[in-house]
């Protein structure tokens, strides 16, 4: 997800470290990467089996097409229950941790995103308070505009997930652009190794994600005028993702110093 990038990054200022000792940096460093590394992998396990499940027992069946977040846990039970296994039970509080994990990591880089922008210098409690309202008071609002039926929760998870896939691309590309530079991150800018091997794993990233798009988009738009106006987007989108990519590789001396002072 775009915004747990963000949220890595500011988690990373969270600490203390003497940015004047590069030893104790590199620790630091090799502390935050076991840190996001074993977070990341633990993500990709759980989701690995939510999604191994859910094939294995309802791919090509005549109730794919009907499962959502309402009834799953009802199917589920149905499919997988009995002998006393309360599968129903199980999938509801992993479905409530799912739910409280993305809530706080949503909101905690929605507090520092724009904490950034406003640049405000007030109480932490208060600064936290502002920024955490201007993060979740517009989701929970969402969701209670479209709790109205089952199928309207779908679609909006549904379009959620399309729109984190639209936004990993201006995440990835300015973060691999920044630890790459020598004036940004001084000695501890990435190898040229580990910039290939990024890159490689953000482009096919990004290819993923554009198909899945391209799948999803072509389903959903009906008419000649509609498409026109989904191409016309879709141009600009790539467009601006080339310019992330190809734009000077020198930094505008205003972000770098701002940059310099948010780890000093």
């Amino acid at each position: 997800m775009p915004h747990n990038v963000f949220l890595h990054s500011a988690l990373v200022q969270s600490r203390k470290v003497d940015s004047n000792k590069k030893g104790r940096v590199r620790e630091a460093l090799r502390y935050f990467s076991i840190e996001a590394t074993v977070a990341l992998i633990v993500s990709f396990i759980i989701n690995l089996c939510v999604t191994t499940v859910f094939a294995k027992g309802f791919y090509g069946t005549k109730q794919a097409n009907s499962i959502g977040l309402e009834n799953a846990g009802q199917f589920l039970q149905e499919k997988y229950g009995g002998k006393g296994i309360p599968i129903l039970y199980i999938w509801g509080i992993g479905l409530l941790a799912a739910g409280q994990s993305s809530t706080i990591t949503g909101t905690y880089a929605g507090q520092f995103i724009m904490g950034g922008f406003l640049n405000l210098r007030l109480k932490k409690s208060i600064r936290a308070l502002i920024t955490r309202s201007c993060a979740i008071v517009p989701a929970i609002v969402v969701a209670l505009f479209f709790d109205t039926s089952d199928d309207a929760l779908d679609i909006l998870n549904e379009w959620l997930n399309v729109l984190q896939s639209v936004q990993i691309p201006f995440a990835l590309i300015p973060l691999l652009t920044l630890v790459s530079k020598e004036h940004v991150m001084g000695v501890f800018k990435i190898g040229k190794k580990t910039q290939v091997v990024t890159w490689i794993v953000a482009t096919l990233l990004i290819i993923i994600n554009a198909y899945l798009l391209l799948d999803f988009f072509s389903a959903e738009v009906r008419g000649i005028f509609f498409g026109l106006i989904a191409c016309f987007f879709v141009v600009i989108y790539i467009m601006f993702i080339l310019y992330l990519i190809l734009r000077d590789q020198e930094l505008p001396n205003q972000i770098v110093t701002a940059i310099y002072k948010s780890f000093s």
